[in-house]
């Protein structure tokens, strides 16, 4: 062994060296030295500069641990970041649960003082109790024992507090509902005056609403019986048509037109309600159909000044002097007399007809036409709606007539019948 150092190291010290010799060799071998050529063109000098192997390695070293570096800070910022962010908000939480602990520990040490000064109370009046009778003794040794139990109770809540890791302090969940407790009842509080006054406001609405209903059923009942003492005058007439108060009614209803309006939606009451609401409205549906029944109706004199020279039914014909059926009445005028509508409707007819001469006719509605016959003029054409005083033409002697007059004529689906209460009502 001695012989094998001796022959190939010099020294001790060639030997210690060796290895770094070698490594230094090997570093030589992977960054031998070199020559960097630079040449300064605007001058035209050109720089030559050695880099040893020890430079060369040096900067691969410094290359190597920046990378190192890097690397190492982007896994810390990925992985170990969250970590420490999670580890943080743990601890922020523990200190936010002891600092909760540590306030409850305040409270429960004040309760326990309190429960001590009164158990101690109670004891001192225990034991001078000479001139206390049962029923107060009973009284002390009762409170006695609650205290005890309270006293247990927080002896209780303390061995978990420091035994069970997921103690939840009691008094931080009492105080919160206490306040929770509290705002409820503020808002209960506030809903009551508010039913109180929607209960007050509710009786004022009532009241309202029980004169609103009493005053428009007066109304109602009111118009009503004026309608019908208008219509009763007529109802012999309606009746020998075949008509009743109830049909003409439900027909006026549901009737319209340009001129008398849209028809009429009967009123539904929920049949909870109080009956007195079904029954205001049956009386509103009543009211707008005789009102607008008594529109619809031809009721009056075509003409302004009445003067009948012949009416409605058997007669001796003014030219065969024989017994006819006269179909209208006749009304006296003289050529060009303003000829006027008793009631809204439409023409339906304006021209020549056999007889008559030159007509006027009107459909009012509800099967109720309206005809003028023996005019001089028509003012009007067909398909033209008119209103009551409308004037439809003018007075004449057209037609079989023996001088100037208005014949006129009320039908009822076609068919005339005796006009003389509609003329005369």
């Amino acid at each position: 062994m001695i012989n094998f150092i001796t022959r190939n190291f010099s020294s001790l010290w060639s030997l210690i060296t060796a290895p770094f010799r070698a490594v230094w060799h090997l570093v030589e071998s992977i960054f031998p030295p070199r020559e960097i050529t630079v040449m300064d063109t605007p001058r035209g000098n050109v720089y030559t500069y050695q880099q040893s192997s020890f430079w060369r390695f040096t900067r691969f070293c410094a290359k190597v641990g920046l990378v190192i570096w890097a690397a190492w800070s982007t896994y810390v910022f990925i992985y170990h970041r969250p970590m420490l962010q999670k580890r943080t908000k743990q601890l922020e939480e523990m200190r936010a649960t002891h600092d909760r602990h540590m306030a409850d520990l305040q409270t429960y040490l004040t309760k326990f003082n309190e429960l001590t000064r009164r158990l101690n109370v109670n004891d001192d009046k225990i034991l001078h109790a000479e001139k206390l009778n049962e029923k107060q003794k009973e009284e002390l040794l009762n409170t006695r024992l609650k205290t005890w139990g309270e006293m247990d109770f927080l002896r209780t809540r303390l061995t978990e507090m420091f035994t069970n890791a997921e103690y939840t302090p009691e008094y931080t969940k009492l105080a919160e509902l206490s306040a929770e407790w509290e705002l409820t009842r503020a808002e209960n509080d506030a809903i009551k005056k508010q039913n109180e006054q929607i209960a007050a406001g509710m009786l004022d609405v009532a009241d309202a609403d029980s004169q609103i209903i009493e005053t428009v059923s007066k109304m109602a009942n009111d118009n009503i019986a004026d309608l019908r003492g208008h219509l009763k005058k007529i109802s012999t007439t309606i009746t020998s048509l075949g008509l009743n108060e109830k049909t003409l009614v439900e027909k006026a209803n549901k009737y319209s037109s340009p001129t008398v309006g849209a028809a009429f939606n009967p009123l539904e009451m929920n049949k909870s309600l109080d009956p007195k609401y079904q029954k205001l409205a049956d009386s509103l549906e009543l009211w707008n159909g005789l009102n607008k029944l008594m529109r619809i109706l031809p009721i009056g004199a075509p003409v302004e000044s009445v003067r009948v020279t012949s009416n409605y039914g058997k007669r001796n014909d003014p030219f065969t002097g024989k017994p006819k059926q006269h179909r209208g009445i006749d009304f006296a005028g003289k050529i060009g007399t303003e000829l006027l509508a008793v009631a809204p409707g439409r023409v339906i007819s304006a021209g020549e007809r056999v007889g008559y001469g030159l007509t006027v006719e009107i459909d009012h509605g509800l099967g109720f036409t309206t005809l003028y016959a023996h005019l001089s003029k028509a003012t009007v054409a067909r398909g033209d709606w008119v209103r009551p005083g409308t004037i439809v033409g003018l007075g004449g002697s057209s037609g079989r007539s023996t001088g100037p007059h208005l014949h006129y004529e009320i039908r009822y689906k076609g068919n005339p019948f005796n006009p003389s209460k509609f003329v005369k009502e």
